[in-house]
């Protein structure tokens, strides 16, 4: 099983790493996360080369079954985050096997 890092884990090795202070850390997080989902919210992809791309995709609306009662249901359209991995991130995790 994968070891979970979370949010705070980031922080600290970012603030280890850059000797910034974690509070300082922690606000330009919050700003890219924000920036990069109103972006993609709004149509944009964002790209990190190396790393990947955010973006969004459509997925069409379709009948699908309720798994308890067997009854055909409505699923309506959706428009769905995606993120697709660069070469280098992807090259990097499979380094680490």
């Amino acid at each position: 099983m994968t070891e979970r890092k979370s949010k705070a884990d980031l922080i600290n090795a970012i603030a280890s790493t850059t000797g910034l202070t974690k509070a300082v850390i922690a606000e330009v997080l919050d700003a890219k996360i924000d920036t990069i989902t109103k972006w993609v919210a709004t149509g944009h992809e964002v790209v990190f080369v190396g790393f990947g791309t955010f973006g969004s995709s459509k997925r069409a609306a379709r009948t699908g079954r309720n798994p308890q009662t067997g009854a055909t249901i409505k699923i309506p359209a959706a428009k769905l985050p995606k993120f697709r991995a660069g070469k280098a991130f992807k090259d990097a995790v499979n380094q680490h096997k």
